[in-house]
């Protein structure tokens, strides 16, 4: 299963952008995303280091709850080994 991962863009040369999600920065493709106005501030769903949609803070900010959420039910609960 792939999860796209919003993440939000820093600054942009090209096709290609860096974007940031948690304090992890990726250089992101742009190239999929030519007919949309993208600029430094936006958020865009990355998947396999392709941009694929634009989406707002609030959007991204719910699919972040979300992910963490799975992240923390994935994990052994402490004191259990792993």
């Amino acid at each position: 299963m792939c999860l796209g991962i919003p993440m939000r863009v820093i600054f942009i040369d090209g096709f290609t952008a860096r974007c940031e999600a948690k304090g992890v920065e990726r250089e992101v493709s742009l190239f999929l995303m030519q007919e949309e106005r993208v600029q430094p501030g936006d958020y865009l769903v990355m998947q396999g280091g392709y941009a694929i949609q634009k989406l707002d803070e609030e959007q991204a900010r719910a699919a972040w709850d979300v992910y963490d959420l799975m992240l923390q039910d994935a994990r052994p609960p402490s004191g259990e080994a792993s």
